[in-house]
């Protein structure tokens, strides 16, 4: 059933891409209900809104911790469209609320970036997480905009349909907004108990144990403390070993950088990938991620970001590998697959938000905060005449990825969201970079309009030389030599466009 949206709650905390959606409410004569930075981002638009202070009673108390947790907004969220509902409504002076458009505090962000542990609880978000499960419980009669990754699918509601939604738009946002909702606690939980494993950390019996069948090598004993459940389901084959686990951790961290992007397929050996790519669907993508490097693939551990289908499966099958990874399997792969029973088969839950990571040495344990940084096209600097073109910097960012999960030394050529050629774990960036171009060119490749990453600066421009040589036409790097400028003045001298990103990428 067609449903008109009426009435509209706007409280978010990012306004970038709501000025286009307050005009479209605006021309629809769509009241509006908002708080205060959204009120005078709305108001500095022109538009008039009902102040939710004015509705409640109340203003906004506890430093903002409280503003619409109130009876007023959630009746007017929660009412079902039938008679006995809308006459409390009416008995208690509440407004039905067809639309809310919520977003929460950038917890995740804020882990990343401070240390803070006040700042931090401050951006556990309640009246946003609220009003989102609140609209997506009722998505017979509301429809919920949890993020601005959202604007699109309102837009064209507002534009093409006049404001009228259906029940099969208003429950596939309430499945989103539910699954931003379980991220969203799931980043919190992580925090949480990992800052009580950080406190605790040389008492490890606070975690489950489980024995290996040995360590890296089989004269060596291994431990693994920890649930692996929380994160995968194993759904066939041999024991987990002590390598499997740390190519598993290895090749989750990598695909969480592509969680949120189209079929994506990696292939790992010993923690590096030799081959990534993004395609239309995941068969595709898996055959492009093997056409990177098909001899390392094999004993490989493979990750997908979207679920196994029987094409995907049969072409995977024909070559040898240790462990398979995705979040899901069709049946008819399920099935398949498991009919090699030695083969590793896991069912991926979630991507853990590492807060820290560890590593012992001499005689104690190091500790780190994750490296969470996630470079895009505005946060790095352009530091050449030419610009990259759209689908360069494309590529430049897949590459980062890339680059972000492979040992230094680590130069990462790319194309067409392909991993085309990588040189790794180098003890210096020019011979990585000699790597990275003979293995793509061994395989095939044609470099000619690729694009460059590194994990570090370029101490010279010998690198920019030798990938020019074999047509590569755009470059990033964290930047930060004293010598910078000469990789600059070679990519203007040679139409090559290069951008900084001033962060650096190391692993050791």
């Amino acid at each position: 059933m067609k449903k008109q949206i009426k009435s509209a709650l706007i409280s978010v905390y990012y306004k970038d891409g709501l000025d286009e959606i307050i005009s479209k409410l605006s021309e629809l004569n769509i009241d509006i209900y908002t708080t205060g930075g959204t009120q005078s981002f709305i108001e500095s638009l022109g538009v008039m809104v009902h102040r939710v202070e004015d509705l409640t009673g109340y203003p906004s108390i506890l430093g903002g911790r409280v503003k619409t947790l109130h009876p007023k907004i959630f009746g007017g969220i929660l009412a079902k469209r039938e008679v006995e509902h809308i006459a409390q409504l009416d008995e208690y002076e509440i407004p039905q609320i067809d639309l809310v458009i919520v977003d929460l505090y950038p917890f995740e962000e804020t882990v990343a970036d401070s240390a803070d542990e006040a700042d931090i609880i401050e951006k556990i978000d309640i009246g946003g997480i609220s009003l989102i499960r609140a609209a997506a419980k009722n998505f017979r009669d509301v429809v919920v905009i949890p993020s601005k990754s959202q604007y699109p699918d309102l837009l064209s509601i507002l534009k093409d349909h006049d404001g009228h939604t259906d029940i099969v738009q208003r429950k596939y946002l309430s499945a989103e907004a539910f699954k931003i909702s379980s991220h969203y606690d799931n980043a919190i939980f992580n925090y949480l108990s990992s800052e009580q494993q950080r406190d605790e950390v040389f008492s490890l019996s606070i975690l489950q144990k489980e024995a290996l069948r040995y360590g890296e090598n089989p004269h060596q004993k291994g431990v693994f403390f920890g649930n692996m459940g929380d994160v995968f389901d194993k759904m066939s084959g041999k024991e987990l070993s002590f390598n499997n686990l740390v190519d598993v951790d290895a090749a989750i961290s990598l695909m969480s950088e592509f969680k949120n992007d189209g079929p994506t397929f990696a292939i790992l050996k010993h923690t590096n990938a030799c081959g990534v790519a993004t395609r239309g669907t995941v068969h595709e993508a898996w055959l492009a991620a093997l056409a990177a490097d098909p001899v390392s693939a094999f004993g490989g551990i493979l990750i997908s970001n979207v679920a196994i289908d029987i094409d995907a499966a049969t072409e995977i099958d024909k070559i040898f590998y240790e462990v398979l990874i995705a979040p899901d399997f069709t049946d008819a792969a399920a099935i398949f697959l498991m009919s090699k029973p030695k083969r590793i088969l896991l069912k991926l839950k979630d991507y853990p938000f590492q807060v820290k990571t560890f590593k012992n040495l001499l005689n104690g344990v190091i500790v780190q905060d994750g490296d969470h940084s996630g470079e895009t096209k505005k946060s790095m600097d352009l530091k050449t005449r030419l610009s990259p073109t759209s689908d360069e910097w494309n590529d430049l960012i897949f590459a980062l990825k890339c680059a972000k999960h492979l040992k230094s030394n680590t130069i990462v050529l790319a194309k067409n969201n392909q991993l085309l050629g990588m040189g790794c774990g180098q003890t210096s960036r020019v011979d990585a970079c000699k790597q990275a171009i003979s293995k793509a060119l061994h395989f095939g490749f044609d470099l000619k309009g690729a694009v460059m990453a590194s994990d570090a600066f370029f101490p010279f421009p010998d690198c920019v030389e030798l990938v020019w040589n074999e047509g590569i036409t755009a470059v990033v790097q964290p930047g930060g030599s004293i010598k910078d400028q000469l990789s600059i003045d070679f990519c203007d001298k040679h139409n090559i466009a290069m951008a900084f990103t001033g962060i650096r990428h190391f692993r050791h």
